[in-house]
C-alpha cells in the first residue's frame, strides 16, 4: 500500500503498491512513479519553482516554500492522477 500526505508546503509518500501482473510489472507503482517525476519535472523546469524532492525505492519527499499558481495547478494535476490510481488499483490511501 503506497501512503499519501499532503499539506500545504509538501507531499510525502512511502510504501509500494504490490500489485503485480501475471507478467511480473507492477502498474500501479510505475504510474505512481512515473507521474510523481513528471511533477518534480514540471515543477523545476514549467513553473520554475524552487523545490527539495527526495526519491528513493519506497518513499518520495517533495518539498517547497511557496508555489506559483502554475506549480499548485501542476499538484492539482498530480492529484487527480494520484485519485484515479487509487481508484483502479485500490492500493493508495491519503491523509
Amino acid at each position: 500500500m503506497i501512503q499519501i500526505t499532503i499539506t500545504p508546503n509538501n507531499i510525502h509518500m512511502t510504501g509500494h503498491a504490490c500489485r503485480k501482473g501475471s507478467d511480473g510489472i507492477d502498474r500501479a507503482c510505475a504510474a505512481v512513479s512515473a507521474l510523481t517525476c513528471n511533477l518534480i519535472n514540471s515543477l523545476r523546469d514549467l513553473a520554475s519553482d524552487r523545490i527539495c524532492a527526495e526519491t528513493v525505492s519506497g518513499m518520495e519527499v517533495i518539498e517547497w516554500s511557496d508555489l506559483s499558481d502554475a506549480g499548485k495547478l501542476l499538484v492539482d494535476s498530480w492529484f487527480l492522477g494520484m485519485a484515479d490510481i487509487a481508484d483502479e488499483y485500490n492500493c493508495i490511501t491519503f491523509t
